[in-house]
């Protein structure tokens, strides 16, 4: 290998993506993380994924999940990334957590919001790809929020322009 891991995560971070929260509760105990890697993996069935460091605090009761939630971030949610992003505190002071059809607690106001069962765990090397099948969702009207380049990022229109009168 002829790069290190920080010049590795700064390639990767050329890439923008989406900030989502996922959720889930075990054992009575709220979890919650920042993720930016989350995605699709099937239509028919519905399957999400996420991945999610082996190093989390939470990873043991992530493991026991049964279900889990992941609300995508509008572009005014810095905050509750920033808030979830962080290890060591309680991140759910002061937030009453909406309960999905399965129980999930749920962040409301995102501008998606996934409610799933746990479909599978992958080796994903320092992560676990975590896979979830789709019970049901919903979808808000607002510009996400997007990570790129180590920064909060929002979508701006591109306006076209005829040149030459058309």
């Amino acid at each position: 290998m002829s790069f290190t891991d920080r010049e590795f995560r700064n390639a990767l971070g050329r890439f923008a993506t989406g900030v989502t929260l996922v959720t889930a509760e075990v054992e009575g105990q709220l979890l919650g993380a920042t993720v930016s890697s989350f995605n699709s993996v099937s239509l028919s069935p519905p399957l999400i994924l996420f991945s999610l460091s082996r190093t989390a605090k939470g990873f043991p009761l992530w493991r026991q999940a049964t279900h889990f939630g992941v609300t995508v971030l509008g572009h005014d949610q810095h905050d509750l990334s920033d808030r979830f992003a962080r290890g060591g505190v309680d991140k759910w002071a002061g937030i009453v957590p909406k309960r999905g059809i399965a129980g999930v607690p749920l962040i409301e106001g995102g501008i998606a919001c996934f409610e799933c069962v746990t479909h599978a765990f992958h080796d994903g090397g320092d992560h676990e790809i975590v896979i979830g099948r789709v019970l049901d969702f919903s979808v808000g009207d607002a510009d996400p929020l997007l990570f790129h380049g180590g920064r909060y990022r929002h979508l701006r229109e591109l306006e076209t322009t005829l040149l030459g009168g058309g």
